[in-house]
């Protein structure tokens, strides 16, 4: 089976089909696989798992050959998981040479009710080294590439952070879907920079367990696919209750694809003054302002809103998020698992830490540690961190205020450029952050966000629109996604160059 035939091919289309019996299950794996090979050069798949997709895959055509119509949503579908996800016996690094080795005893509770469902695991996929990116360059695999370029250039683009690997691999149509990860953006900032759908859930709708942890009271899963369906379907499957995380929230969660009606008559939509941003690019401005025709001529009222803390919002998180990560990241230390540093005679247990974290740790996770390690010192607890979650708390009231007046959803840009040249800011940390500036709100208020594909900029690349939902309301933040995709048309695919 042709690498070729998972162009254009979405999740509900090879679940009808596979249904229907059209097509099989092993077919499908061996035309990811075959993709997978020939796109080496996107450095998006770390960690093959073909023989693991050929197990699963012919598991899944003995269900669907048993049940039909009745298989579940994702039986025989090949997926790539972000390498933040604990997969039992494969590597599983977070992109970080400090977990050179791991191979987990256990499974994520995500990737546990995928595999449930009948889910094919192609490969783990690149990302940023323990999510702590915007570009996928500090990753210990090397640059993820985007399988867009801009115009007829050559110019390597960068697929966006963290989950790079998984944008690229969806992209470039190596899988029908994968996982990500969202701490401040990192599902939306990748999906908007290769033109695909990225739904970062409500926190608490998706199970933690066995996910790496970055910042644990940012951090979120969620699905990167080619449509909104497909965000749907994939979507359900990852959420639900696990007593095993304390954060996971008790509800239950509803057929969000049933929900997909396109009917958005009478919702109300907020536009939020401050993400006006001075020097906003006029090609941001232009698609924002499409977005909210698209929206009205379905139906929707558009609102200006005020959103009055947005102004703090990097500034906190930056602060939040490093903190956070330097309390969980100090677990690697040579001792239980993962690298060791090789020490020399004499060496004690503070410098088998010192030596095993500085080769392990890339610059931007050391960054963020010593950032997150200052932040929480005696004499600078107070001054920052506690402020920064009183300003947290304000940012999330800004949302409820808005929510409670009547408004439905909220419409924003994705990000603030299409996707740059790799290496092009890398040496500029403050400028990487600011790639995060339409989305971290989301995070730090706790809501459902979504990145829907809706046009090219000038040179060709995706450019994408961003709405916030109403915390646990999922399936009404999708079938508004759903309403801007049908009107947007987004279609344009990047040029096979790999």
């Amino acid at each position: 089976m042709s690498a070729d035939m998972l162009q254009g091919l979405t999740i509900a289309d090879a679940r009808d089909r596979m249904r229907a019996g059209d097509l099989r299950a092993t077919d499908i794996a061996e035309a990811a696989i075959e993709a997978v090979e020939g796109a080496r050069a996107l450095n998006a798949v770390v960690h093959d798992t073909f023989e693991i997709a050929r197990t699963q895959a012919a598991a899944a055509d003995d269900v669907l050959r048993a049940r039909g119509a009745d298989a579940p949503d994702l039986c025989g579908i090949p997926l790539g998981i972000k390498d933040l996800f604990c997969t039992e016996g494969v590597p599983s690094q977070a992109g970080s040479r400090i977990l050179e080795g791991f191979r987990p005893e256990y499974e994520s509770t995500v990737t546990r009710q995928l595999w449930d469902q009948g889910a094919v695991m192609v490969g783990k996929l690149n990302m940023d080294e323990f999510a702590m990116g915007s570009s996928n360059e500090t990753s210990t695999y090397g640059d993820a590439v985007n399988p867009w370029k801009a115009g007829e250039g050559d110019a390597a683009l960068t697929p966006g952070g963290s989950s790079g690997g998984s944008a690229a691999a969806v992209a470039a149509d190596l899988v029908l879907g994968a996982t990500g990860t969202d701490t401040g953006g990192s599902i939306r900032q990748p999906a908007a920079f290769t033109g695909i759908v990225g739904l970062k859930p409500t926190y608490g709708r998706c199970s933690r367990w066995g996910i790496v942890a970055f910042a644990s009271s940012l951090d979120q899963a969620g699905p990167m696919t080619k449509t909104v369906r497909d965000a749907a379907i994939l979507g359900r499957a990852m959420m639900g209750h696990d007593p095993q995380d304390s954060t996971s929230a008790d509800r239950a969660v509803p057929d969000l694809e049933a929900m997909l009606d396109g009917d958005v008559r009478g919702k109300v939509i907020g536009v939020p003054k401050e993400y006006r941003l001075d020097g906003m690019p006029g090609e941001i401005e232009a698609l924002w302002a499409e977005g909210r025709r698209m929206l009205a001529d379905a139906g929707a009222e558009l609102r200006d809103i005020t959103l009055p803390h947005t102004k703090y919002a990097l500034p906190a998180y930056y602060v939040i998020a490093p903190a956070e990560a330097s309390s969980n990241l100090a677990r690697y230390d040579g001792v239980r698992y993962g690298r060791r540093a090789a020490l020399d005679q004499g060496d004690g247990v503070t410098e088998m830490y010192e030596k095993t974290r500085a080769e392990g740790f890339g610059d931007e996770v050391q960054r963020r540690v010593m950032v997150g390690t200052y932040v929480l010192s005696a004499g600078f607890y107070d001054a920052y961190y506690n402020r920064a979650r009183r300003v947290r708390t304000l940012i999330k009231k800004d949302f409820e205020d808005v929510f409670a007046d009547g408004v439905d959803a909220i419409l924003t840009p994705a990000t603030p450029s299409a996707a740059f040249p790799l290496g092009s800011a890398s040496g500029d940390p403050v400028q990487m952050y600011l790639n995060d500036v339409f989305t971290v709100t989301v995070n730090l208020a706790g809501l459902p966000g979504i990145s829907v594909p809706a046009g090219l900029d000038a040179r060709g690349l995706p450019l994408g629109l961003q709405l916030v939902g109403r915390p646990w309301e999922e399936g009404e933040l999708l079938n508004l996604a759903s309403a801007v995709e049908e009107r947007a048309g987004f279609v344009a695919r990047p040029r096979r160059w790999w």
